[in-house]
C-alpha cells in the first residue's frame, strides 16, 4: 500500500475505528444492563421485556422528526454531539435503581441512537469516494461482526471481575472516546444560513415529507430494491423472535446446543465477512444483495425443516454467512443511488416505517402461535422471505440511472 492510498484511507480507517468501539461497547451496554435490571427486579423477566420496548418505541417516536434536522446540520457535529450524549447518559444508569427513570434513560439513548444512524450514513457518503465504498462496507460488516464476538466476550471479562454497573460506565467511556476520535475526521459540508435558521416545525416536516415522496415516485427502481430489502429485514427480525423457542422447543436442543447454535452463526457472519472483504471489488452490487438474500432465505429454510441440531446449524451458517454479503451490497447500493442532502430524510422515514413494520409482524407472529405450529410459522416465513428475495434479485439486476450515482 503506497502512501497515497494510505492517505487516502487515513479518515476511512477512523470511521471504522469509532464504529468498531461504538459496536463492542454497544453489546458491553446490552448484556450489562439486562443483568443490571434483573437484578434490581428480582429476577423480573418483564422487567427485562421493557427494556426491547425502548428501543423500536423510541425510533418511532423520533424518525418522523428526526431527518429534518440531520439534512439541515452539520453531520460531524452532529455525530461528534451524539457520542458525547450517549456517553453520558449511559454514565447516567448506575446512579439509579428506579426501574422507571432506567426506562426512561433508555429511551433517551433510544431517540440518540434513532438520529445518530441515519447521520452517520450520511457523513460517511461524503468523507468516501464512490471507488471506495463498497471495500469500507466489506471492512464495516467484518467490524460488526467482530463485535459480535468480541463484545460478549468482553463483557464477560468485566462482570467477571466487577459489577454491571462497572460494565456500563466501561461502555460510556467507549462512546467518549469514539467521539473524541471523531473530532479528527474533517468537515465535509457547508451549511447555508438559511438551513442553520430554519425551525422545526409542521410546515417544514411537510415539506420534507414531499420531497422524500418525489424522490420515490421519480426513482421507482431504486425505492423498490430499498423496501424489497427492508421487508427481508422484518421478516428475518420476526423469525428471529421466534428462534430460542423454535430451537428449544420443537427441535428439543438443550440450552447448551442452542448457544452452541448462536456460536455457529457469529462463525458464520465472520467468515462471511472476511469473505466479504476479499472479493467485493470484483462483486456486482446485484449479485451481493440478491445473491445474498437468496443464500439468506434458503438458510432459514434449511433451519425450517430441519430435525437435528447439525441441520439447524448448517442453516444458521448459510444465512449468517451470505448476510454479510447481503448487507455490504445494499449498504453500498443505498449510499450510491440516495441523493446525500436527502439521506436523513429517507433513512428516517422509512425507517421509521420499518420500525413499525417490524413490531406488527413480531406481534403478528406471536399471535399465530396460538393458531399454528412454530414450525408451519416458521417454513411460512422462510418462503415469504424467499419470495421477496426474488424480488429483490430481480429488480437489482436492472440498470438503475439517476442524477448523482449510478449502480455499478
Amino acid at each position: 500500500m503506497n502512501s497515497k492510498t494510505i492517505a487516502a484511507w487515513k479518515n476511512p480507517i477512523i470511521l471504522l475505528v469509532t464504529i468498531g468501539i461504538a459496536n463492542i461497547g454497544e453489546w458491553i451496554y446490552f448484556i450489562a444492563l439486562n443483568l443490571a435490571v434483573l437484578e434490581s427486579s428480582g429476577n423480573n423477566a418483564l422487567a427485562v421485556t421493557g427494556l426491547y420496548i425502548m428501543q423500536p418505541l423510541a425510533t418511532v417516536l423520533t424518525n418522523f422528526w428526526a431527518g429534518s434536522l440531520i439534512d439541515r446540520l452539520n453531520k460531524r457535529t452532529l455525530l461528534i454531539a451524539l457520542n458525547l450524549i450517549r456517553a453520558g447518559v449511559i454514565a447516567l444508569l448506575p446512579f439509579f435503581s428506579s426501574l422507571w427513570i432506567v426506562y426512561f434513560i433508555v429511551f433517551t439513548l433510544g431517540s440518540a441512537n434513532a438520529v445518530f444512524q441515519p447521520t452517520s450514513m450520511s457523513y460517511i457518503t461524503r468523507t468516501l469516494a464512490a471507488a471506495q465504498i463498497k471495500k469500507f462496507n466489506s471492512f464495516r460488516s467484518l467490524i460488526d461482526s467482530g463485535a459480535f464476538l468480541i463484545g460478549p466476550a468482553v463483557a464477560g471479562i468485566l462482570l467477571a471481575f466487577g459489577t454491571p454497573n462497572f460494565a456500563i460506565l466501561t461502555n460510556a467511556a467507549a462512546l467518549f472516546s469514539a467521539g473524541v476520535l471523531t473530532l479528527f475526521l474533517p468537515n465535509v459540508e457547508t451549511i447555508s444560513e438559511k438551513a442553520l435558521h430554519e425551525k422545526l416545525s409542521l410546515n417544514m416536516l411537510k415539506a420534507d415529507f414531499k420531497a422524500v415522496q418525489s424522490f420515490s415516485l421519480s426513482y421507482r427502481l431504486i425505492m423498490k430494491i430499498y423496501f424489497s430489502f427492508s421487508g427481508i429485514t422484518v421478516m428475518a427480525t420476526a423469525l428471529d423472535s421466534l428462534e430460542a423457542t423454535f430451537s428449544i422447543s420443537v427441535l428439543n436442543l438443550s440450552n447448551q446446543e442452542y448457544g452452541f447454535l448462536v456460536s455457529v452463526a457469529g462463525a458464520g457472519i465472520l467468515v462471511g465477512s472476511i469473505a466479504t472483504v476479499a472479493v467485493a471489488d470484483s462483486l456486482s452490487l446485484a449479485l451481493m444483495m440478491g445473491g445474498g438474500t437468496l443464500l439468506v432465505s434458503i438458510g432459514y429454510l434449511i433451519y425450517a425443516f430441519s430435525t437435528s441440531f447439525i441441520a439447524a446449524s448448517i442453516g444458521f451458517f448459510v444465512l449468517a454467512f451470505s448476510l454479510a454479503f447481503a448487507n455490504t451490497g445494499f449498504q453500498s447500493f443505498y449510499q450510491l443511488n440516495i441523493p446525500v442532502d436527502l439521506m436523513g430524510r429517507i433513512g428516517s422515514l422509512y425507517g421509521l416505517v420499518e420500525s413499525l413494520f417490524t413490531m406488527i409482524m413480531i406481534l403478528l407472529f406471536g399471535i399465530t402461535t396460538q393458531f399454528m405450529t412454530l414450525r408451519s410459522i416458521i417454513i411460512l416465513g422462510s418462503l415469504g422471505t424467499l419470495s421477496i428475495s426474488l424480488i429483490l434479485w430481480k429488480a437489482s439486476s436492472k440498470k438503475v440511472e439517476t442524477n448523482f450515482e449510478l449502480i455499478d
